[in-house]
């Protein structure tokens, strides 16, 4: 499975960027999807999962009541809806595939995801 994320760009704070993974393959509707970002000098952290149903979601707090995820399975397509965003949220974004079966704060672990994409940069500017 490969992952290309886009979406990124430039913001200033209480803004709203719409990040999109697609997918290369239809089997990619079988896995649970997440999104993770990395600023500079810090490490990986976890965003948000979503589970194949699109129903089954997961934040963190950081970014709860900001950020929704969502997927288009007959695209192979994840989303991520960043609304008021903050200068700390800049980052590089990365989405990533974990096989299902799991729940909760498993799908927070960034070693539990087999395929990533190669990120996309997203800065708030103040």
């Amino acid at each position: 499975v490969q992952l290309q994320a886009s979406g990124g760009g430039l913001v200033q704070a209480g803004g709203s960027l719409r990040l999109s993974c697609v997918a290369s393959v239809r089997t990619a509707s079988s896995y649970v999807m997440g999104w993770f970002r990395q600023a500079p000098g810090k490490e990986r952290e976890f965003v948000a999962a979503i589970h194949l149903n699109g129903i089954n979601t997961y934040y963190a707090d950081s970014v709860k009541g900001r950020f929704t995820i969502s997927r288009d399975n007959a695209k192979n397509t994840v989303y991520l809806q960043m609304n008021s965003l903050k200068p700390e949220d800049t980052a590089v974004y990365y989405c990533a595939a974990s096989p299902p079966g799991y729940s909760g704060s498993y799908y927070y672990q960034g070693g539990k995801y087999d395929y990533w994409g190669q990120g996309t940069q997203v800065t708030v500017s103040n």
